[in-house]
């Protein structure tokens, strides 16, 4: 009888990275298995127990932190513990090639590091199951996302214009947004001068300054005053004599 994969996905320790975990599990979903997250900061007896009650196939950690020495056969004694030893515990991280043999020899499954191709992880965990449960009892993969066609080829889209055009176009734009602020009020203040006094009651109109008179005919009234102060201090000193 086929049924999907169940896979738990978990993070034990203090390792806060989970961009990788979350990438694997994508894979996973896709691929056609049914995918458990626990989440950040798990312990391994929360690890065990989800893996317990959700009745997982798969249990695949993402240690980061550099403890997978500690935490791959705590987990592994605590999945034998609770009866589901049978289980594959697999995972991957920072882990270096000897640790890798190390946990191998202890029953952990086969461990991946960084880099690796999430397509190898689907195919393991396949494997293992139709190991173990028979070929028969594989899934089928589902079929690949087919990407839409596009709505119109290459050749009718149309070209970008070309950098200089693009900016030649855009010029008078940036000269009339970049007009001096100062420059608009001034403008504005002597509209505004000009519509005051045009609208001004006549007597309260300033009054235009007098045209000053030409030189010659300063001259003319200055000696007018000249002489006709003469004519003054003569006939003062004539009555002073008379009297």
């Amino acid at each position: 009888m086929q049924r999907k994969i169940r896979v738990l996905v978990g993070k034990p320790g203090l390792d806060g990275h989970d961009r990788g975990a979350k990438v694997v599990a994508a894979a996973l979903r896709d691929a056609g298995m049914e995918v458990i997250y626990t989440g950040l900061h798990q312990t391994p007896e929360q690890v065990v127990e989800a893996a317990v009650q959700e009745d997982v196939d798969v249990v695949a950690l993402s240690v980061l932190s550099g403890a997978h020495m500690t935490l791959f056969p705590e987990i592994l004694e605590l999945m034998r513990a609770r009866g589901i030893g049978d289980r594959l515990l697999t995972g991957g991280g920072i882990i270096p090639n000897d640790d890798m043999a190390a946990l191998g020899a202890l029953g952990v499954g086969r461990l991946f590091g960084p880099g690796t191709n999430t397509q190898d992880i689907v195919a393991y965990i396949r494997e293992w199951y139709a190991a173990i449960h028979g070929a028969a009892a594989l899934p089928p993969l589902p079929p690949s996302p087919v990407r839409p066609e596009p709505m119109t080829v290459a050749g009718d889209r149309p070209l970008p214009k070309p950098a200089r055009e693009r900016a030649v176009a855009a010029a008078p734009a940036r000269t009339a947004a970049k007009k001096p602020a100062r420059a608009r009020a001034r403008g504005a203040t002597t509209s505004r001068t000009a519509r005051t006094r045009a609208n001004a009651p006549a007597g309260k109109r300033r009054a235009q300054k007098p045209v000053k008179k030409s030189s010659s005919t300063n001259g003319a009234r200055a000696a007018k005053r000249a002489r006709t102060a003469g004519a003054k201090r003569g006939t003062r000193s004539v009555g002073r004599k008379r009297g």
